[in-house]
């Protein structure tokens, strides 16, 4: 049987990228950066996963506006899998915080499950409610992603959650 051919040049990408954020200074904002450009240099201009990383270190040391363009070029490019789930997340809290907040909502609400983000979607939802002018709304999505942690009252959390925003129900 055939097995599958192994990208050796990739695998070695993503262990400089886990390296990187193992050991990275983030309070030496301008180096952390300096050393993410040399690893994404390695791959194409065009490369999703390189644009993706790359935001992720501006991102990390505080710049916002470079670190919304490297998202939209990585999803422009199709950026998949897990690093698409957690796109979503880390350009869901850069647009909240360049005060871009209903796009951010937007693209929260529509993020789908995936392992590798767990209950970020929801922590992050609910900041960007919270800044929407929605706090009952960012209570409930908070609570509700509780709900399935709790050993108890679990019943009576969900009723409290809906009736933050269906006080009728």
């Amino acid at each position: 049987m055939n097995e599958p051919v192994r990208d050796i040049g990739a695998d070695a990408w993503e262990a400089r990228i886990d390296e990187f954020w193992r050991t990275v200074d983030l309070d030496d904002r301008h180096g952390a950066v300096e050393r993410m450009k040399l690893i994404v240099a390695e791959r194409a201009p065009d490369d999703p996963d390189a644009r993706f990383e790359m935001g992720g270190a501006y991102d990390s040391c505080g710049y916002e506006e470079e670190a919304a363009a490297e998202y939209a070029a990585a999803r422009a490019h199709c950026l998949r899998g897990a690093r698409l789930a957690q796109l979503n997340i880390q350009q869901g809290s850069t647009l909240r915080n360049i005060g871009l907040v209903d796009e951010a909502v937007t693209m929260l609400r529509a993020t789908e499950p995936d392992p590798s983000i767990g209950d970020a979607r929801a922590v992050f939802l609910a900041l960007a409610l919270r800044d929407a002018g929605e706090p009952d709304e960012a209570l409930r999505v908070a609570i509700e992603a509780l709900i399935p942690h709790l050993p108890r009252y679990r019943r009576s959390a969900t009723a409290y959650a809906r009736a933050l925003t269906e006080p009728d129900k």
